[in-house]
């Protein structure tokens, strides 16, 4: 009998130790190595900014208006700015929200508008684990501003309805004018979502910005960004 109460202790023990260590590798080691991945890919982005700004481009064609370029799935091409969460807050913007993107920092939804033009440039991004970039996303407020850069330019968004709460099945709130967002006309939207609640992903958390303004990189940090 004390053999069979000693080695059920010891499962328990056991158990115990393996819950603990799963939790410690959820909360701490996967945040660790999706700051680093994140960052990586910010640096991947600088660097290929860098080149592009040394390499002289050839001017387009008079009176047609530069076509931006197609993002490539899986790759970074912008980085997000959110004043009100940190003012070291910055999280690269990838091509596509599946889950293997997401590791590495935010993700455009495919079928919304590219960043800047005309549409609904929707982005998702982790609430929890790999680095919780939307850890915090509870805490933003109608007028906050929402900063992307794709390395020419500077976007400034602000936002004017959320956090708003949805279920997962509402892909209604990325459409081009989201219906629930109080927008009636086509304009130059950006959607953020996340899950809620904090540990789950019952729901969905949402936010809506109209573009503010913009301005080239060269003319320094926009307003909202100057401490």
């Amino acid at each position: 009998m004390r053999l069979v109460v000693r080695t059920v202790s010891e499962l328990f023990i056991t158990v115990g130790t393996v819950i603990v260590l799963f939790v410690v590798y959820v909360l701490f080691w996967t945040g660790v190595r999706a700051d680093r991945v994140m960052d990586d890919q910010i640096d991947q982005l600088q660097e290929q900014w860098a080149r592009q700004t040394a390499r002289p481009t050839a001017d387009p064609a008079p009176g047609a208006p530069p076509k931006p370029a197609p993002y490539r799935h899986g790759k970074p091409f912008a980085i997000m700015y959110i004043p009100r969460l940190g003012f070291t807050w910055n999280k690269p913007v990838l091509e596509g929200t599946d889950t293997g993107t997401l590791k590495k920092g935010l993700g455009h939804y495919k079928r919304t508008a590219q960043l800047g033009q005309r549409g609904n440039f929707s982005v998702a991004g982790h609430r929890r684990t790999y680095g919780d970039p939307f850890k915090d996303f509870p805490r933003l407020r109608a007028g906050d501003a929402v900063v992307l850069t794709d390395g020419t330019t500077w976007f400034t968004y602000r936002i004017d309805k959320g956090p708003y709460k949805t279920v997962p099945s509402d892909i209604e709130v990325i459409d081009p004018v989201p219906r629930k967002s109080g927008y009636k006309r086509t304009g130059r939207y950006l959607t953020l979502t996340t899950c809620d609640p904090e540990w789950g992903h019952s729901h969905r958390l949402i936010v809506w910005a109209h573009l503010d303004s913009t301005q080239p990189v060269e003319a320094g940090k926009p307003e909202a960004l100057r401490r």
